[in-house]
């Protein structure tokens, strides 16, 4: 079965695509949540809140975007970090009233930090294959020097020194936008 008939199959609220779902990329979103969220149940919890939100919310993937493995893996990445903010945060909200002041950001702070999150997309996508995944692992899938290493067949060493040129050249990129 392809991702676009998977996809088809959640959107018409057949059952049998809420099992292919689990079943072909249950993995892949256990490999996403792993280093974000340590413990087990946790992981499983979010594993089954992602199939959840899948199904809720599959008429917001968009085809022209992305691939579905790309917005299922952004999905789980996000529920996850959002599951564990509400793991360190619980029990230590504070009553607020009407006078206390806002710390988010203005119409102006945000526009600016949209475009520089836009440039720096740009650049990510810009770059070859094995650089863009290596960015990837480290910064959007929150993976360790250590797994990457690991995962890659690097040393630890060569992982980070690969990782830390690759964030310059980003920087020189991002730079040389700011310029044109």
């Amino acid at each position: 079965m392809t991702e676009q008939e998977l996809v088809q199959l959640i959107r018409a609220r057949d059952e049998a695509g809420a099992q292919e779902l689990l079943q072909r990329f249950g993995a892949l979103i256990r490999y996403v949540a792993s280093p974000i969220l340590e413990d087990p149940s946790d992981i499983e919890d979010c594993i089954q809140e992602v199939a959840a939100r899948v199904w809720e919310r599959i008429d917001s993937f968009d085809e022209s975007r992305g691939s579905f493995k790309s917005w299922l893996t952004t999905v789980t990445r996000n529920l996850a970090l959002n599951m564990q903010r509400g793991r360190k945060d619980s029990g230590s909200y504070e009553e607020l009233d009407d006078q206390t002041a806002s710390h988010a950001p203005g119409p102006e702070e945000t526009t600016v930090r949209n475009a520089q999150i836009l440039a720096l997309r740009k650049a990510v996508d810009s770059l070859p294959k094995d650089e863009r995944l290596l960015i990837y692992r480290r910064f959007f899938y929150d993976q360790s020097i250590a797994q990457i290493a690991a995962e890659t067949g690097m040393s630890q060493r060569a992982a980070e020194g690969r990782i830390y040129r690759i964030k310059a050249k980003l920087a020189e990129m991002l730079k040389e936008q700011r310029n044109d």
